[in-house]
């Protein structure tokens, strides 16, 4: 495994606003990110949109070190680590970001000339519109799963570091609460960790007094407890208090000895890991194979001119769903966008390793 190195910066963009650029891909995992590099050597320009709050996907999202065999020329490296690798491969091509939103809605767009654009909407009132969109979500969009805790979605994000939460994007927001974390994976674990040192109490509750955490993580909460220092509860949540859509004041542990106990709590962090749906793009008008958009071998376009997909999201006999096969279907993809970017240019197939013109765009000559 390569040694550990900064992630390289990223331009994202602020929500709400509306762009215009030549490709919008949807989904910033590998593929996503592979992408851009082909698109870049076609000098097409992209925007890539992703629900979560950071790039690389699932591979980032779900096992940033958990070490992955089958990416040519690497015997092994993280998920963390070929995002970052593909971050470097494509920073000649200056993508935008929009991250933390998913995108909700497509719109064609009829033009004077005859041509088709296409306007992508987020959920955040973001807009992007292209000549082409790539569909490069993976298995769809990451949700969290949910407690079945009756009335929940009424305390939702009620306000920063207030409420349920389903991930922590600033820990800051979390100082002086009083906090309920329900789960027995590394999530909930190193955030028990890292929040117990701001909260006012944190109280780590699971349903069974095993977990499936790092055992380094385990003693350290275990000696907490020991100490005084925070709470372990072994039970599951039935109901939570307060004033729905405003204020959380508490949530009820049913033990395992069937007694009810109420905590005090100001925010409740339920980590029962993420799911992955197709949400939205179900609605986007595409012809559907078992929940997977089907493609065509030659361009990987779908049933509608200038969107395709690429990455475990497509289907056609014969799909491997490997990471290596989603950039074999970039690639060819990129070729295909090139067409109706630059419908007047002729399409001129260059080798990187021979072509001044592709070394100059990358920066290596």
């Amino acid at each position: 495994m390569s040694d550990a190195h900064p992630s390289p910066a990223i331009e994202v963009l602020e929500a709400g606003q509306a762009w215009e650029t030549d490709a919008v891909i949807i989904g910033a995992g590998p593929v996503g990110l592979f992408a851009v590099f082909e698109l870049g050597l076609l000098d097409i320009k992209a925007h890539l949109i992703d629900i979560l709050d950071k790039v690389g996907g699932q591979c980032a999202e779900l096992y940033p070190e958990k070490p992955i065999y089958d990416i040519p020329a690497w015997p092994i490296i993280t998920g963390q680590e070929i995002t970052d690798r593909l971050l470097e491969q494509i920073a000649p091509f200056g993508a935008k970001y929009h991250l933390g939103e998913m995108a909700v809605a497509v719109e064609k767009l009829e033009q004077d000339d005859g041509t088709t654009k296409w306007k992508v909407t987020t959920d955040q009132g973001t807009s992007v519109i292209a000549r082409c969109i790539l569909i490069a979500a993976g298995g769809g969009s990451f949700q969290p799963k949910k407690p079945p805790i009756p009335g929940i979605d009424g305390f939702e994000y009620i306000g920063a570091g207030i409420g349920v939460h389903y991930a922590v994007r600033k820990m800051e927001a979390f100082r002086g609460k009083r906090i309920v974390i329900s789960g027995g994976g590394d999530s909930a674990l190193d955030w028990t960790l890292n929040l117990q040192p701001i909260a006012e109490r944190v109280t780590l509750m699971h349903r069974r007094d095993d977990f499936r955490a790092a055992p380094h993580s385990v003693a350290q909460m275990r000696k907490l407890v020991e100490e005084g220092k925070m709470d372990l509860i072994i039970g599951q949540a039935t109901a939570l208090s307060g004033e729905t859509g405003h204020k959380l004041t508490g949530v009820t542990i049913e033990d395992n000895d069937g007694k009810e106990i109420h905590i005090d709590a100001d925010t409740f962090l339920p980590f029962f890991g993420l799911t992955m749906k197709l949400g939205p793009v179900a609605e986007f008008g595409l012809n559907l194979h078992e929940n997977l958009i089907p493609v065509d071998t030659e361009k990987f376009e779908t049933s509608t001119p200038q969107i395709f997909a690429i990455g475990d999201i497509n289907y056609y006999p014969g799909k491997l769903k490997l990471i290596l096969s989603g950039f074999h279907e970039g690639a060819l993809a990129a070729q295909a966008v090139f067409r109706y970017v630059f419908p007047d240019k002729k399409l001129r197939f260059q080798y990187t390793t021979s072509s001044s013109d592709l070394q100059k765009k990358l920066g290596v000559k």
